[in-house]
């Protein structure tokens, strides 16, 4: 990837794409220990409460599986999707189109 073709929205794109998969990851793995802990004390207690327990960490694990896909998804869709929306900045083509200058100021 070359800095030149490497758009804001692309950019952007891929941040949410990381933050997607990190926050649901993070939200799976404080699921998964909050019910691992209690679900092994109770399991302690009163064995016919494991199918239960297995089925929320299940469930628990699901939500960092979809944020996943969804990563994949936004992160596999930014490149195709940004090309003419944004453009880097370059302060080269800037003064060639006629910016101001600053020797035109003074």
């Amino acid at each position: 990837m070359d800095a030149a073709t490497y758009s804001a929205y692309s950019g952007y794109a891929h941040l949410g794409a990381g933050l997607t998969v990190g926050m649901s990851s993070l939200a799976a793995g404080l699921g998964i220990g909050i019910v691992g802990d209690a679900g092994v004390r109770a399991n302690a207690q009163q064995p016919r409460l494991f199918v239960g327990m297995i089925l929320i960490l299940i469930f628990a694990e699901a939500l960092g599986l979809y944020g996943l896909i969804v990563g994949l998804v936004v992160a596999s869709t930014a490149e195709g999707k940004g090309k003419g929306l944004c453009s880097p900045h370059n302060v080269q083509v800037g003064l060639e189109q006629g910016a101001i200058s600053h020797t035109r100021l003074l």
